[in-house]
């Protein structure tokens, strides 16, 4: 008996020459049933044989050797020759257990591996992993488990290749070690990442300009114009109740990611730019007269640069900024110094777009708040990478986009 090859809309059964139909338009439940049963087969045979010890809790598992790698994985090796196919009898994994989903070419590399060898040879490709986290029953580990076997489902040309978006374990590097992070899920989770640019997936590294859209903000956006759209407090009919509702919510739920004290200190702005213009032109107007002092610092983008040049200009005041080292970070000495009884506003970005410094916000605002400074902190850069607590940050004011932090464009927060 030989390993069976996996076809158009077919998949491979754990038992020898067995091929399951896969109906990949709307599959039934039976057909889900087996394809959930051949991927939870296959996942304890691959994780007994890369681990006998965790393998020993799963039941009785064969030797790691090629012939089992191929019996696990349903390609057999490029023109290689057909090797017996051993069934893996192996019991479901217990809820927690630590297992991972091993791609074809994958099975093969540790398959090569000798007996005490550390290290692969150079010849074969290197291994990444998904991990299988939790029970087999938990429909979105399944979800994730089949979704790694979807290149080569859908063209099996490709099954001697492993997923390019999975990250690959450097040599020697023990895979219950590795730290678990499925790329292709990620990738999954945002549509337009499926779009091809130039015959190639599109790979997207322009997140400081905006970020892309994940299918649950889509979801969200389509039902609200499917089913609450209306006017926000201008109405007392069901949709604009639904409408307000929802437009409360998300001020409330904004308030607890940023731990604000209190929803009512989250404004809802256009966007950064506009929250750093509605500072400038309302409070800026009330506080910076002729003489005083508005600091910066050399990171800022424009939008932090020039509602505060706008109001020096029109005020008679001073614009002065923080020097940077060679490395891009903030000279606090240098700012101290600039710091006096004239200083009114400092206006400072808590992560750089230009470099990705992180600014010392902390020190920042203790250090202005003393000549009795208000604060802005531009945090369209950092409210998405950093933990924000904006009590603990004292800053008088946190600016940040929507658009930044994978929600809708037009959106931001003051």
């Amino acid at each position: 008996m030989t390993t069976s090859p996996v076809t158009d809309n077919a998949i491979a059964g754990p038992e020898a020459g067995q091929v399951l139909p896969i109906p990949f338009a709307m599959p039934d439940e039976a057909a889900l049933g087996r394809l959930a049963d051949y991927v939870i087969s296959s996942l304890g045979a691959v994780a007994a044989a890369a681990d006998p010890a965790r393998g020993a809790s799963l039941g009785p598992a064969p030797a790691a050797s090629p012939e089992f790698f191929n019996a696990a994985s349903p390609l057999p090796a490029a023109n290689a020759p057909a090797t017996p196919a051993l069934s893996p009898a192996i019991a479901a994994p217990p809820g927690g257990a630590e297992l991972y989903v091993l791609a074809e070419a994958q099975a093969r590399r540790l398959a090569a591996l000798s007996p005490g060898q550390a290290a692969p040879p150079a010849s074969v490709p290197a291994v990444a992993a998904t991990p299988w986290t939790s029970a087999p029953e938990g429909s979105d580990d399944l979800r994730r488990a089949v979704g790694g076997l979807e290149s080569w489902l859908r063209d099996p040309s490709t099954a001697g290749r492993s997923d390019p978006w999975q990250p690959a374990i450097p040599a020697g590097v023990a895979l219950s070690s590795y730290p678990a992070f499925d790329v292709g899920g990620v990738r999954r989770d945002f549509p337009i990442l499926s779009e091809y640019v130039n015959g190639r997936p599109l790979a997207w590294f322009d997140n400081g300009a905006t970020t892309q859209k994940p299918q649950a903000v889509i979801d969200r956006l389509a039902r609200f114009y499917a089913h609450e759209n209306s006017n926000v407090h201008r109405a007392a009919h069901a949709l604009a109740a639904r409408a307000t509702d929802a437009y409360e919510d998300a001020r409330a739920t904004v308030a607890r990611f940023l731990g604000a004290a209190s929803p009512e200190e989250i404004v809802f702005v256009r966007g950064t730019t506009e929250a750093i213009n509605l500072v400038a032109q309302s409070l800026g107007r009330q506080i910076v007269g002729a003489g005083d002092e508005i600091v910066i610092s050399h990171l800022e983008h424009h939008a932090n640069i020039v509602p505060w040049q706008q109001l020096a200009e029109e005020k008679g005041a001073r614009l002065r900024v923080i020097p940077v080292d060679d490395s891009g970070q903030i000279l606090l000495d240098a700012y101290t110094r600039l710091l006096t009884d004239k200083t009114k506003i400092v206006a400072v970005s808590h992560v750089s777009n230009a470099l990705g410094t992180i600014t010392p916000v902390a020190a920042i605002v203790e250090q202005a708040h003393r000549v009795g400074a208000k604060v802005l902190i531009d945090g369209a850069q950092s409210v998405s990478h950093l933990r924000v607590d904006v009590q603990a940050l004292d800053a008088d004011f946190y600016a940040f986009s929507g658009h930044k932090i994978y929600g809708p464009t037009g959106i931001g927060i003051l």
